[in-house]
């Protein structure tokens, strides 16, 4: 009975060790607060019954959804969960990090195009930023002060800082070559130098929109009274003659206008607008449209709206708020304080504009269409780029995690350090370095987290975070 009783104690004994070496590894192979897979297992049983493959199917697709619906910029603009692009873009065009020196000389111009959220957008601009100097905002003004830490320097150009400056609605021609002249009257002082003048970086951003419900848009603005009359529409130092731009309607406004009235006017800017006001207008000889036929000189203003969205620091879309909030951060190293929200419901989306009228809106605004598939793609492209550094990244810091985790936990468990392993102390205090860290040595050794070698990275989590990279493309 004793032999018996003592080999049942000791098979307890083993017994217990096995459960809290188990205990060890589960801790060891998936930490705290990761995704692991044997945290999961649960899940094909409790979706499938009997573990079918179907069951399994589901869960796995179940628990891929549940994943990507905890992310943020999901469904809040009913976006495709897959994005597909379309055009091809250099990794200097997707990558679009700025050195912005806000302490510096660094100047953002906000180049707002007419019922694009321009305005939202420039109220976030000096409302919504953590910066170490807030813009200083007072109600019943309509500007606000933004200078430089240290400096009564503007670091911003936009209708809500300096005014419209440059014109009401000033376009890329006419911001291009006012922008820096007016900054160096405002900043400079004059009796610097000429050189110090010319050390600015200017990093041009703005908002697109849908061009059929920006058009919607523009019509309700205008029947209500608005004109845009004081815009300046300078190109090569001069203003257009009237018979270059003529007016669609006589008298202060054209308040009222129906919607046919508003589309049968072949001089209306609201035609084309975003593409008209990101292009090089000199190319195409100004607003002189016998320089070359209607359909060249639409297509090389085109591509040259293309070439300097390309070039801008930033823009985003109107239909994407999260997501424009998003790239805006990581271009700028800069973060709002509240997060942008998508409405949806504004004047133009509450008129019921039948199918045959949108189409003939699109027909009209052809080359805005075609420049704003260009600029989703792209804004997206971007997007999925930037997100997939974001995990990276976070994955790369899990894994230094891991490193030091397992560092501490191998000689514990027994096993022998690797030839990388070897801890040695240095005869001079060293730098601490990136996943190994030094403790005061007072004659004796210390426990140091070791440096491990690379193939200490595998993760059981990757598989799963790489295949959800794949399914989540924008």
């Amino acid at each position: 009975m004793d032999e018996k009783s003592s080999s049942n104690h000791r098979f307890l004994i083993v017994l217990l060790m096995v459960l809290l070496f188990g205990v060890i590894v589960i801790q060891y192979v998936c930490p705290s607060r990761s995704e692991c897979q044997l945290l999961h297992l649960g899940s094909l049983f409790r979706s499938g019954g009997t573990g079918s493959a179907t069951g399994s199917r589901t869960g796995a697709g179940n628990e891929i959804r549940d994943g990507l619906s905890k992310d943020p910029y999901i469904a809040e603009d009913g976006a495709l969960v897959r994005f597909v692009p379309r055009f091809n873009f250099t990794k200097a065009d997707l990558n679009r990090a700025v050195d912005f020196n806000i302490k510096g000389d660094d100047v953002i111009v906000f180049l707002h195009i007419q019922k694009t959220g321009g305005t939202t957008f420039g109220r976030h601009l000096v409302r919504n930023i953590q910066l170490e100097r807030p813009c200083e905002c007072h109600a019943g003004q309509k500007k606000c002060t933004c200078y430089r830490p240290g400096k009564k320097e503007t670091w911003l150009f936009s209708r809500f800082s300096t005014g419209w400056s440059c014109g009401l609605h000033a376009d890329w021609t006419e911001l291009t070559s006012c922008v820096p002249s007016v900054m160096d009257t405002r900043d400079t002082p004059p009796n610097l130098p000429r050189l110090v003048k010319e050390v600015r970086n200017y990093y041009y951003i703005t908002i697109l929109r849908d061009p059929v419900w920006r058009y919607l848009s523009e019509w309700r603005h205008v029947q209500r009274g608005a004109t845009w009359k004081a815009s300046l529409h300078v190109c090569d130092g001069r203003a257009p003659t009237l018979s270059e731009l003529p007016s669609c309607y006589s008298g202060d406004d054209w308040s009222g206008c129906s919607l046919q009235d508003f589309m049968d006017c072949p001089y209306n800017l609201a035609n084309n607008r975003q593409t008209r006001m990101l292009a090089d207008l000199s190319l195409v000889g100004c607003y002189n449209v016998s320089a070359m036929n209607e359909e060249e000189r639409w297509a090389v203003l085109l591509e040259s709206a293309k070439r300097n969205l390309r070039g801008m620091a930033f823009f985003g879309l109107t239909e994407y708020q999260r997501k424009t909030q998003y790239l805006f951060e990581r271009t700028f190293n800069l973060e709002f304080i509240a997060p942008f929200t998508q409405l949806n419901g504004t004047r133009a989306t509450s008129v019921e504009v039948p199918p045959e009228t949108q189409h003939r809106i699109r027909q009209l605004n052809r080359w805005d269409v075609e420049l704003y598939e260009y600029a989703r793609d792209l804004f997206l492209q971007r997007f999925q780029v930037a997100r997939q550094q974001e995990r990276r990244q976070a994955r790369e810091r899990r894994q230094q995690e891991r490193r030091r985790l397992r560092g501490r936990l191998a000689p514990r468990l027994g096993r022998p350090p690797k030839p990388t392993e070897t801890l040695h102390r240095p005869e001079s205090p060293p730098v601490p370095t990136e996943g190994r860290r030094w403790g005061k040595t007072d004659g004796e050794a210390v426990e140091s987290e070791l440096l491990l070698p690379d193939w200490w990275d595998l993760e059981e989590n990757d598989t799963v975070e790489d295949y959800i990279d794949i399914v989540e493309q924008w």
